[in-house]
C-alpha cells in the first residue's frame, strides 16, 4: 500500500449511544455530486475496547482509501449499531440495517456467538458479512457463503502448538479453556492436532466464563492431583488474568509445570493486567499472530492513537492489537469491491416469504450481494497486516511468533510456518524439510525461573503414591518374596525383581513414592494369576505391577510394559537321564550311531516311496535327475523339521506322510508348567490335553514331577520361562538339562497404557543393565550351589539306541510297503496289455512297464484339471500325439518303429544322447519324425 500523508477523519467527542442511528459519512471533501453512496452496516460492542478500537480504524481505512484514490465513483456510507454485547441486539440491529437501512454489507459483529445468526440472515437475504473478530472454527462451513472472515481461523494456530509439544517431548496435556462458543470450534482440532504428534489429550478443563475465584481454585486443586504438568490455556485476557492469578496463588506456576496460551490471550496482550504478567505469568510461553513490522504499519499505528484519543477521551494509553489491523484492511477490501462493481443499482428487490415472524415479506434480497461477494472473494492487496488474500471465505494463514513471558514483555523467541516448522528467524528458511527440532527456538526461561525444559509430568506431591501389586508366591521365591509380619499387620517385599525396580527409581531424576501390595486373599494365598494382576492395573485399581510377568503380545494389548531387564524365550526342562527310556521327549537325546544310520536310511526309503508314488502325477517329481532325487530327499526330511508345505497329489503317497508325522508327533506324556504363568495359554495352543497338563508352585515341587515322571503321575518336561529353569539349573545342573522352545520379549513391569512413567523407568533400566550392578542382583539371587559336570560327556554317556524308536520304525515302514504294493498292483494291472499283448521277451517288456512308468499319467485327476493351463499342455499333446501316430501311421515297417530300436537311435552304445537327435524339421520326416520327438519330449 503506498504511503501518503493522510487528512485527519475523526469524530472528535463521538457518543457512541448516538451512533446507533446515524450513518457515518466519508469526508466533505470527498464529497463529489457524481458519487454513488453505498449504505454498509457496523455492529459492534462498542463498550469494549475492541469494538472501539474497531470502530476507529475501519473509519481511517475508509479515509485512507478514499484519499489515496479520489476518483473513486462509490462512496461506503457506515451504518453503526451496538450489539451491547447481546446476541439478540445484535441480531436486531442486523434486521434493522437491512430493511431500514438496504445495507449491501455488514461489518461485524464482533463475537462468534453474535456472527452465528448474523450468518444466517446473510445468507437468506444476499447480504455479506465481513467480521474481523469471529474467529471460532465453527462459523466456516460450505453453509455459509456470504460470511467473510477478515481474520484467521482459531484452528490455523493448532498445528504451531502441537510443534511445540513435540520439539520438547511432552507425551500428555491439559486443555484449559472458557465454556463458550469461543472454545467449542478451536478443541476438537487442537486435539487432533496434538494425537498426530503422539500427544494424549489427559483432561478437559472448563471454565465458565462468569466462574468466581473459589470455582476456579477448585478446578485448579483437581489438575494438581493430575500426573500431568503441561497445561494448554485458550480464553480471553479477561478470565486469562484471573485464572493465572490463581495459579500462583496454588503454587502451579512452580518448577516443573509448563503453560502454554492460544493466541486468544497473545493477540489481545496489551490489554492484560501488567500486575497479573509480573506476578503470575512468569515463564508462560505463547503462540502469537505474527504482524510484519514496516514504517507504514508504524505510521498507522501513531495517527490511529491520536484519533483514538480524540475520539475517546476517557481511554488512557490505548493499544493497537491485530484486530484493529484486520478491521483495516477489511473495511479496505470492501470499499475496492464495491468500487469495482462500478455504478450499479445498490437496491434490494422484495422477498416473495410471508411466514416469517419478523415481517420478513417486507425485507428485500439484496440484488448485488452474489456479486459483491465474489469481488470480496478475488481481492488480494498489501494492507497492514501483510499480504491480504481469502482462502475459502477466510483470511489465509500466516506466520505465527513463538513468544515466552519475560517481566512485563512477551518476549520472542522463535517462529513457525507451515512450511518449515519452527525457525529462530524468519531469514532462516528451509524449504527442503518441516523441522520440530527445539533448538530451533531461543532460550527461554520456565516457571519457576527455571532454565530446565520440564519433562510434562511429575507424581502429584499432595496426591496418592504409586499402588504396586506383587505376585504371592510358594516357590520360586528368589524372583519376589513377600513374608508378612502379623505383629505389625505388614508385608517386607524382597527378591531380584523388587531389587532391579528399586535399583531403577533410585536411578530416576526426580522422586517416585511408592507402596507394594501383595496379591494376595486375606489368608495369604494368592488371589490369582498373572493375567488377574495385569486386569487389576488395566481397570485402574493399581498403578503398576512389578515381578516376574513376561512381556506377551496378548497382555500388551491392554497395559504398557518397560522395556524387558532379563533374557527372552521359553523352554523344556528335561532330565540327563530316561531310565526305561519310554519318555515322549526321547526323540530330543542325542542318538548313538546306529539309530543316526537307521535314521538316514529310513529317510532313503520313504523319499523312494514317495518319489514312485508320485512321479506320475506330481509336476514336483519330475524333471532332471538330480531335481527329482533332491525333492524327494528334501520332501522326506522336511516331514520331521518343517510344517509340510510341498503338494502330495497321491493318495497313497498321503497315508505314507500322515503315518511319519503322526508317529513323530503323536505322545501320551505329561508336561509341567509353573502355577498362573502365561505357559499354559501357550500349551493349550500347542494342543496339549489339560490331563497331560500338570502345574506346579515350587522348584520342589518341579523336580519331584519330573523324578517320578508320566508313568508315576509325574511329568515329562517342565515348560518354562528361560529364567525361571535357569534358577533350577544353578542348584540342579547335574540333573538336568534345558532344551529352548519358543522367544519372548523377556520380563518387564506393568503400568497403565500411555503412563509416563514408562519411558523414564526403560532408560534407567538400560543403565542398570548394562552396568555392574545388574550383575551383582543376579550374583545374589542365583548363585549356583553345585558343580555343573561337561555336559557333553553327560549326554553321550546316555544316548538313545536303536530299539528306542523300533516301534515307530516298524509302523512307518510297514505303512510305506503297504502303499508300494498296492501302488505296484494297480499300475501293472492298468498296463497288462503292455505284458500279454506282445510276443516280446520278458525283458523287453520290463523295459516297456519301466518307459511306461517313467511317462506322466494323463489320465490321473491332477494333469485332466491342468492339461490347457501349465506347461503340461504341450507334453501331454505330445505324448497322445506319439501313441496316435505309432498306431495309425500307414508307412511301412521300418527298423525305427520298434521302441526299443528307436531308443539306440536316441541315444549312443554308451547310454548318452546322440547328437543326431534333433530333427530340423520333424514335419519333413513325416509322421515318424512326430513319433520320434513325441517320444523324446515325453521322456525329459
Amino acid at each position: 500500500m503506498e504511503e501518503t500523508n493522510f487528512p485527519n477523519f475523526s469524530m472528535t467527542g463521538t457518543n457512541y449511544e448516538n451512533l446507533s442511528n446515524r450513518a457515518i459519512l466519508t469526508p466533505p471533501h470527498n464529497s463529489n455530486p457524481t458519487t454513488i453512496s453505498v449504505n454498509v452496516g457496523v455492529i459492534l460492542d462498542l463498550e469494549t475496547e475492541v469494538g472501539q478500537m474497531g470502530l476507529t480504524c475501519i473509519n481511517m481505512s475508509l479515509s485512507d482509501f478514499y484519499s489515496s484514490n479520489p476518483s473513486y465513483k462509490t462512496r461506503l456510507v457506515l451504518n453503526v449499531r451496538d450489539s451491547k454485547r447481546d446476541e439478540v441486539a445484535a441480531a436486531a440491529g442486523a434486521l434493522d440495517l437491512i430493511k431500514n437501512k438496504q445495507v449491501q454489507a455488514i461489518i461485524g459483529p464482533q463475537g462468534s456467538a453474535q456472527a452465528d445468526f448474523l450468518i444466517h440472515l446473510g445468507n437468506k437475504l444476499h447480504v455479506p458479512i465481513i467480521s474481523f473478530s469471529a474467529t471460532s472454527p465453527s462459523l466456516s462451513s460450505i453453509r455459509s457463503p456470504y460470511f467473510i472472515r477478515a481474520a484467521q481461523n482459531d484452528s490455523s494456530q493448532v498445528n504451531a502448538i502441537s510443534a511445540v509439544v513435540q520439539a520438547f517431548g511432552w507425551r500428555e496435556a491439559v486443555l484449559v479453556y472458557i465454556d463458550n462458543e469461543f472454545a467449542e470450534g478451536i478443541i476438537p482440532s487442537l486435539t487432533d492436532a496434538l494425537e498426530k504428534v503422539n500427544t494424549r489429550v489427559h483432561y478437559r478443563s472448563l471454565i465458565h466464563p462468569l466462574a468466581t475465584d473459589d470455582q476456579i481454585l477448585r478446578e485448579l486443586y483437581k489438575l494438581m492431583t493430575m500426573q500431568t504438568r503441561v497445561f494448554i490455556v485458550h480464553m480471553l485476557p479477561t478470565l486469562g488474568y484471573r485464572l493465572f492469578a490463581k495459579v500462583k496463588e496454588v503454587g502451579m506456576m512452580s518448577e516443573g509445570y509448563v503453560w502454554i496460551m492460544t493466541n486468544g490471550i497473545t493477540d489481545l496482550w496489551r490489554s492484560v493486567d501488567s500486575s497479573v504478567v509480573a506476578n503470575s505469568m512468569q515463564g508462560v510461553l505463547g503462540i502469537k499472530t505474527h504482524v510484519p513490522s514496516t514504517q507504514n504499519q508504524h505510521d498507522f499505528m501513531l495517527r490511529w492513537k491520536m484519533k483514538f484519543q480524540q475520539d475517546n477521551p476517557s481511554i488512557l494509553n490505548p493499544m493497537l492489537n491485530i484486530f484493529g489491523y484486520w478491521a483495516y484492511d477489511a473495511a479496505w477490501a470492501l470499499a475496492m469491491a464495491v468500487e469495482e462493481m462500478g455504478a450499479a443499482n445498490f437496491t434490494f428487490q422484495t422477498l416473495n416469504a410471508s411466514t416469517d415472524v419478523i415481517d420478513v415479506d417486507t425485507i428485500r434480497v439484496s440484488r448485488n450481494g452474489q456479486k459483491l461477494l465474489q469481488n470480496l472473494a478475488n481481492m488480494t492487496f498489501v494492507g497492514l497486516t501483510g499480504y491480504f488474500s481469502l482462502v475459502n471465505g477466510q483470511l489465509e494463514s500466516s506466520v505465527f511468533q513463538i513468544v515466552n513471558i519475560n517481566g512485563n514483555a512477551a518476549r520472542g523467541i522463535g517462529f513457525w510456518t507451515l512450511e518449515n516448522g519452527l525457525l529462530r528467524d524468519l531469514n532462516s528458511f528451509n524449504t527442503s524439510k518441516y523441522s520440530t527440532f527445539k533448538s530451533n527456538l531461543g532460550p527461554m526461561i520456565w516457571p519457576g525461573d527455571s532454565t530446565s525444559i520440564p519433562k510434562g509430568w511429575e507424581i502429584p506431591v499432595n496426591g496418592k503414591r504409586l499402588r504396586i501389586l506383587v505376585p504371592v508366591k510358594e516357590g520360586f521365591n528368589q524372583f519376589v518374596k513377600v513374608t508378612r509380619d502379623p505383629s505389625t499387620n505388614t508385608s517386607l517385599v524382597t527378591g531380584y525383581c523388587i531389587d532391579i525396580f528399586q535399583a531403577v527409581i533410585e536411578k530416576l531424576p526426580y522422586a517416585v513414592p511408592y507402596d507394594f501390595f501383595p496379591f494376595a486373599l486375606p489368608n495369604g494365598s494368592s488371589a490369582g494369576s498373572y493375567n488377574d494382576m495385569i486386569d487389576q492395573v488395566f481397570y485402574q485399581n493399581y498403578d503398576a505391577v512389578v515381578g516376574d510377568t513376561t512381556i506377551i503380545a496378548n497382555r500388551s494389548l491392554y497395559v504398557d510394559f518397560t522395556l524387558p531387564y532379563t533374557e527372552s524365550g521359553n523352554a523344556l526342562l528335561v532330565p540327563y537321564k530316561d531310565h526305561k527310556g519310554k519318555s515322549a521327549w526321547v526323540f530330543l537325546q542325542p542318538l548313538t550311531w546306529d539309530l543316526w544310520l537307521a535314521t538316514v536310511c529310513f529317510f532313503v526309503f520313504i523319499a523312494l516311496v514317495v518319489w514312485i508314488l508320485e512321479h506320475r502325477v506330481n509336476e514336483d517329481f519330475r524333471g532332471p535327475a538330480m531335481h527329482q532325487v533332491c525333492t524327494s530327499f528334501w520332501f522326506s526330511f522336511s516331514t520331521i523339521v518343517f510344517a509340510q508345505t510341498d503338494r502330495v497329489f497321491s493318495n497313497l503317497a498321503r497315508f505314507v506322510v500322515i503315518i511319519w508325522v503322526f508317529v513323530l508327533r503323536k505322545s501320551g506324556e505329561k508336561v509341567g508348567y509353573q502355577y498362573g504363568s502365561f505357559c499354559y495359554g501357550i500349551l493349550k495352543q500347542m494342543n496339549f490335553d489339560d490331563s497331560r497338563l500338570i502345574s506346579y508352585k515350587s522348584v520342589e515341587e518341579c523336580l519331584a514331577l519330573l523324578s517320578n515322571g508320566s508313568a508315576k503321575g509325574g511329568i515329562a518336561a517342565a515348560f518354562d520361562g528361560v529364567l525361571s529353569i535357569k534358577l533350577i539349573l544353578s542348584q540342579y545342573c547335574n540333573k538336568y538339562t534345558m532344551i529352548p522352545v519358543s522367544k519372548t520379549a523377556g520380563l518387564g513391569f506393568v503400568f497403565p497404557k500411555g503412563s509416563q512413567l514408562v519411558p523414564d523407568i526403560s532408560r534407567a533400566l538400560l543403565n542398570i543393565t548394562e552396568g555392574p550392578k545388574m550383575t551383582e542382583i543376579e550374583n545374589t539371587w542365583f548363585t549356583s550351589k553345585t558343580n555343573c559336570p561337561n555336559s557333553t560327556t553327560s549326554l553321550s554317556s546316555n544316548s538313545l539306541g536303536l530299539d528306542s524308536f523300533l516301534g515307530l520304525f516298524f509302523i512307518a515302514g510297514a505303512a510305506a510297503v503297504l502303499a508300494l504294493l498296492i501302488f505296484m498292483v494297480t499300475f501293472v494291472k492298468r498296463n497288462w496289455h503292455e505284458v500279454t499283448g506282445s510276443s516280446s521277451s520278458s525283458w523287453e517288456k520290463i523295459v516297456a512297464l519301466g518307459r511306461r512308468f517313467y511317462q506322466r499319467d494323463l489320465n490321473s485327476y491332477t494333469f485332466r484339471k491342468g492339461r490347457f493351463r501349465d506347461k503340461s499342455i504341450d507334453d501331454g499333446g505330445n505324448e497322445i500325439a506319439a501313441v496316435v501316430t505309432l498306431e495309425n501311421t500307414h508307412l511301412p515297417p521300418s527298423p525305427s518303429s520298434d521302441s526299443s530300436q528307436i531308443n539306440d537311435v536316441l541315444t549312443n552304445k554308451q547310454g548318452t544322447p546322440s547328437p543326431e537327435v534333433g530333427f530340423p524339421n520333424p514335419v519333413d520326416k513325416g509322421g515318424l519324425g512326430i513319433a520320434i520327438n513325441a517320444e523324446l519330449t515325453s521322456q525329459k
